[in-house]
C-alpha cells in the first residue's frame, strides 16, 4: 500500500472508530412496558422510577417506557397487555393481580415483574416461589393474615365495637384472601363483618349506601389498586359518616385517614425495580425468586382522630412507625 493510501486508510478509520465508539456507548434502548388497574402518577410508580434511576437507567437514554392505565377497569387490562406485547417492549412491570395475570396470558416469552402482586402462587402465576420456572417474576404483598390483624387493631381502638365492614374489590383473588381472613377472624372476636364488595368504580356509591344502612361502629379498606386509587373517595366517605378506618396502606393515611397498617409499597415498588435491571442485564426470571414484602407500616393520623372525637389508646402510638399530627 502506498503511503498516501495508508494515510488515507488510517485518517478513515480515526474518523469512523469515535463513530462506532459513540454507538456502543449509547447502547441499546429498552422498552419497558409499565401498566396496572389504578392510576398514573401513584406514588409506588415514581418509586419505581427513582429506583431504576438510581441504578443508571434513565428514561429517553438507555430506556423508554410504554405506561398503561386502566383507571379502575380491570376488564380493560387484557387488551393493555396484548398492546404492551404487540409493541414488543423488553419487560413488563405489572402493578397488581390482575395486571400480572393479564400479561401472563398475553406473553409466555417477554419478561413479567410483578410489582407486586398479592398471591402469585395461589393465583397461578408461578407454579413455586422459589423457582418461578417460567417468564414471571417479582415482588408478593401476600400477608393475607393482616386482614385479621387489622380488626384486632380496630377492636383495640374501640373496645366495645360488635359491628364493623371490610370494603375489597371482589375481581381481585388477593383481597378475597384477605376477607376470609378477617372474616375468620371477626368471629374470634365476636363481631359481625359486612362484606361490602366493589368491581369497578361504578361500586362504590353502592357499597357506601349499604355501609350506611347496616351503620357499622368501624371500615376495614382492603388494598387492592381499585380501593388505592379511589382511597380519597373511600377516606372521605368515612370521615362523614363519622366511621373510624383501618386501612391498608399508608396512601389512605395521607388522603386523610385515620389508621394504616400493611406492607410498604414504595419499597416494593423499589424492589421491583432491582428485578428489571437484573433482567435487562440478562437474567432470565425463571432464575429470580418471587420475594415477600419485608417492610411493614403501621401509620396514625391524629388528625383524623380528633376529627372523629376518638382518643388514641397510647399502646397503638406506642406501636406506630409513624404519627400524623
Amino acid at each position: 500500500m502506498r503511503r498516501r493510501q495508508f494515510v488515507k486508510f488510517i485518517g478513515g478509520v480515526a474518523l469512523a472508530w469515535p463513530l462506532n465508539a459513540r454507538a456502543q456507548s449509547a447502547g441499546k434502548l429498552y422498552r419497558i412496558g409499565y401498566f396496572n388497574a389504578g392510576a398514573a402518577g401513584s406514588r409506588m410508580e415514581r418509586a419505581f422510577v427513582e429506583a431504576l434511576r438510581e441504578l443508571g437507567w434513565m428514561e429517553g437514554q438507555n430506556i423508554a417506557f410504554e405506561y398503561r392505565f386502566a383507571e379502575g377497569h380491570s376488564d380493560r387490562l387484557p387488551g393493555m397487555a396484548t398492546e404492551l406485547v404487540h409493541l414488543k417492549v423488553d419487560v413488563i412491570v405489572a402493578n397488581g393481580t390482575l395486571a400480572s395475570l393479564a400479561a401472563k396470558q398475553a406473553t409466555s416469552t417477554i419478561p413479567i415483574v410483578t410489582a407486586p402482586a398479592g398471591d402469585p402462587l395461589g393465583s397461578g402465576l408461578v407454579p413455586s416461589l422459589a423457582h418461578p420456572g417460567g417468564n414471571v417474576t417479582g415482588l408478593s404483598l401476600m400477608a393475607p393474615d393482616l386482614g385479621g390483624k387489622r380488626l384486632e387493631l380496630l377492636k383495640e381502638l374501640l373496645p366495645d365495637v360488635s359491628r364493623a365492614a371490610i370494603l375489597w374489590n371482589a375481581t381481585n383473588p388477593y383481597a378475597e384472601d384477605v376477607f376470609r381472613e378477617t372474616d375468620r377472624a371477626a368471629r374470634t372476636l365476636r363481631i359481625t363483618l359486612q362484606s361490602l364488595e366493589v368491581r369497578s368504580p361504578d361500586d362504590f356509591d353502592t357499597a357506601f349506601e349499604a355501609a350506611k344502612v347496616q351503620r357499622p361502629e368501624g371500615l376495614i379498606t382492603v388494598e387492592d389498586p381499585l380501593t388505592v386509587g379511589y382511597r380519597k373517595q373511600i377516606v372521605d366517605f368515612a370521615a362523614r359518616n363519622r366511621l373510624p378506618a383501618i386501612h391498608g396502606v399508608r396512601e389512605f393515611v395521607e388522603a386523610g385517614g385515620l389508621v394504616a397498617y400493611g406492607a410498604s409499597l414504595s419499597d416494593l415498588s423499589r424492589r421491583a425495580a432491582t428485578y428489571v435491571d437484573k433482567i435487562l442485564k440478562g437474567t432470565k426470571p425463571a432464575d429470580l425468586p418471587v420475594q415477600q414484602p419485608t417492610k411493614f407500616e403501621f401509620i396514625v393520623n391524629l388528625s383524623a382522630a380528633k376529627a372523629l372525637g376518638l382518643t388514641m389508646p397510647p399502646s397503638l402510638l406506642a406501636r406506630a412507625d409513624e404519627v400524623i399530627e
